[in-house]
């Protein structure tokens, strides 16, 4: 019993592993596998990859959030999963084209000349015919026409009733292309495969599971970071982004992980000469390029290149790409308006990347204001509808004009009139306990719509997904915004307000009637402080200042059926008031009083509408751009690809194996001749590997040619 108990093992091993092989060879595992690569990839392209915990729980919550974080949705294509299944599809196709090659190999050696007379008959394409040449001869002739059309031929004798060696197989092929096509498909999948994973994370992350590297997920100084976390300069293959300067260099790059960063040493430093932007007519830009100083480590030389978008430059097996540009630490000067009264305008100058905390409210609680972003150029569109919703406060704004765009281009009916804008400042207030709001600031008027007021326009969001919503304020006939800031000075003063409603009442009424103007007098007053937020009704929840103000006003204490004409009068009351107040406000500035013209009556409605949104704006003051000295920063990508090559071979391995099989028919054809009186029989049949409408006209050719009959199959 123990001798035959490890015999009986070691048959069912043996069982197991020829079962275990031909699933993996199987066809039907490899398209599983595919099937699911094709789902993760879909994910990885639609799922942003390698972004912060904190963008993934904004927007999908925290329980789906950890849910993707624990199986690596965030990075799909480093996932050790989704590289399992690449190795498993590396080694079912590679088993698939181990066992598959021997027998197409052989069968490209063989004619089959060994059919049977008989079985030519179960042919679709057959046909017979009496020849009139000795079978021999005949043979000969089949044969060299057959070699002459680019058919690979042999001859076969045999015995037949007649005698020996009277009969005659002649057997031909044709398309054996077809095969090597399998052949180079399958390959091209394994070549593609094992190219992705050279050029992955694979072997980054083999250094993080077995060289004892981790990702960094502090802060600081790169020069700081500890070794743990960087790759020596001899790692096989990375791919990192380079963020430089303009008169700066860098050598070290930065490898994005799920959960954090790994740095990679380069075996030199690029320096970045000058950042270069080409624009078109339509200021839409045309050419993004670096030129660049490449500094080699180990020798000491300096290589300039010039890295534009899809002209990489190269350098000891480097790539290096134009991947985008960023600011590189540009010095601004910001103008603060504060919104509260009596507080007086000054200046804050910083660098974009930092930060001042000179910033304080009425209250005396210390901000802290972050300097984001600065764009000089900033191109918009202005046709139908581009720009409608630009900039206002109450949550309508640029994105609807895109998204109406989105889908199909035959979606788009209205012409795009696309504009520079000008230059932009993009910066955050933090309060003391860390919560911060974005905001988004225009430096030059834009003019909306032809003829209209120029405006300013400020935006703000209280959250990185959230959209930017714009406050618009009026330019006055210098084209900034100082007209507007003396008019919300004016209005928070009581004195000018009592004095402005005297002027309009005075001037609206005959000033004989006394009481008609003391009425309207105190009608303007109410008006008035009911927009500047100086008076309410009291009533909790009640909306303070602006034109809410007024409409609840009007819902209080007028009835339904009068409150269409009592709104109109008491705007007509407001912009009569305001307009007063404004040349009050030009008077105290010693300026010269507004002109009575569409201009005027443009930049007053304008205000108005300002006037009522400033009061829920929600900062206590404006930021305005003032000044800005640029420094442009390229962000390159540099990788070392030692699978690309490999890849690009799969690739046209792929393409020449697919049409291979796609346009390349394999053919054989047999022609059997017998002695008979007076000449020779002949029987002829074609098999294909693909029944199409070529094959029927070839072979009615081939059936006229050789044997000089039109096929029996054609007319079945």
């Amino acid at each position: 019993m123990s001798d035959s108990s490890p015999g009986v093992r070691s048959r069912a091993g043996a069982q197991a592993l020829r079962t275990s092989m031909e699933l993996l060879a199987s066809m039907r595992f490899a398209i599983a596998l595919l099937t699911v690569i094709c789902i993760a990839s879909v994910i990885g392209t639609v799922l942003k990859q390698h972004e912060p915990v904190g963008n993934y729980v904004n927007q999908f919550g925290p329980f789906w959030a950890e849910l993707f974080l624990a199986i690596k949705l965030n990075a799909v294509y480093s996932a050790w999963w989704f590289l399992l299944i690449l190795a498993f599809l590396v080694l079912s196709t590679s088993l698939c084209i181990a066992r598959s090659t021997p027998k197409i190999l052989a069968d490209l050696k063989t004619y089959k000349e060994n059919i049977r007379e008989k079985n030519l008959a179960a042919f679709h394409h057959k046909a017979q015919a009496t020849l009139s040449g000795d079978s021999a001869s005949e043979a000969q002739r089949i044969g060299q026409m057959l070699v002459g059309g680019g058919w690979k031929v042999k001859l076969q004798q045999r015995d037949t009733a007649a005698g020996p060696g009277t009969g005659w197989m002649v057997a031909a092929k044709a398309g054996a292309a077809n095969k090597f096509g399998y052949i180079a498909a399958h390959s091209a999948i394994v070549l593609v495969c094992i190219g992705g994973l050279l050029d992955g994370d694979l072997v980054v992350r083999a250094q993080m599971w077995w060289g004892g590297k981790q990702p960094y997920t502090g802060g600081g100084l790169i020069a700081a970071v500890p070794q743990q976390h960087r790759l020596t300069e001899r790692n096989p293959t990375f791919r990192g982004n380079l963020l430089v300067a303009e008169g700066t260099q860098s050598d070290t790059a930065i490898l994005s992980q799920s959960d954090g960063i790994l740095l990679q040493e380069l075996p030199f430093a690029i320096e970045l000469k000058k950042f270069i932007i080409e624009h078109y007519s339509t200021g839409m830009p045309k050419l993004f390029a670096s030129e660049i100083i490449i500094h080699d480590k180990a020798t000491g030389a300096q290589t300039p290149a010039r890295v534009e978008v899809n002209h990489p430059a190269s350098y000891k097996g480097i790539e290096i790409y134009q991947s985008g540009f960023e600011d590189g630490g540009s010095a601004v000067t910001l103008q603060a308006l504060p919104l509260t009264l009596g507080a007086p305008s000054f200046e804050v100058q910083g660098t974009i990347g930092g930060s001042s905390q000179l910033v304080k409210t009425s209250g005396g609680e210390r901000l802290t204001l972050e300097f984001t972003s600065l764009r000089v150029f900033n191109i918009e569109n202005f046709g139908d509808d581009g720009l409608k919703s630009g900039a206002d406060v109450r949550k309508v704004d640029l994105r609807e004009s895109i998204d109406a765009r989105l889908g199909a281009a035959n979606k788009t009916v209205t012409q795009k009139v696309l504009r520079n804008v000008g230059p932009s400042i993009g910066y955050k207030l933090r309060d003391a306990s860390g919560q911060a709001r974005e905001f988004h600031n225009y430096m030059l008027p834009v003019q909306m719509e032809a003829g209209g007021t120029p405006m300013f326009l400020l935006g703000v969001r209280e959250t990185p997904s959230a959209p930017l919503r714009y406050l618009r304020l009026p330019a006055d006939e210098q084209g900034s915004m100082d007209g507007f800031i003396r008019l919300r000075a004016a209005l928070n003063d009581p004195a000018l307000r009592e004095q402005a409603v005297r002027r309009y009442a005075v001037q609206a009424v005959d000033a004989s009637r006394a009481d008609v103007v003391e009425q309207l007098r105190q009608s303007a007053a109410r008006a008035l402080g009911l927009f500047a937020g100086a008076e309410s009704t009291g009533k909790p929840g009640e909306p303070v200042g602006g034109l809410p103000a007024l409409s609840q006003f009007i819902e209080t204490n007028v009835p339904e059926a009068e409150r269409s004409k009592a709104g109109e009068v008491l705007i007509r009351i407001l912009n009569g008031s305001l307009f007063e107040l404004a040349q009050l406000a030009q008077e105290r500035a010693k300026l010269p009083p507004l002109p009575a013209n569409d201009q005027t009556q443009g930049f007053m409605t304008q205000s108005v509408l300002a006037l009522s949104d400033v009061q829920i704006y929600p900062a206590p003051l404006l930021f305005q751009l003032k000044d800005f000295k640029q420094v442009q920063a390229s962000v390159f990508q540099v990788a070392r690809a030692p699978g690309k090559n490999i890849v690009y071979l799969g690739c046209a391995l792929l393409i020449l194996g697919v049409f291979a099989m796609l346009y390349v028919r394999e053919r054989r054809i047999w022609v059997w001749l017998a002695p008979r009186e007076g000449g020779s029989h002949a029987t002829m049949a074609l098999s294909s590997n693909r029944k199409t409408m070529d094959t029927d006209r070839e072979f009615a050719q081939l059936t006229e040619k050789l044997i000089g009959v039109p096929p029996a199959g054609a007319t079945q």
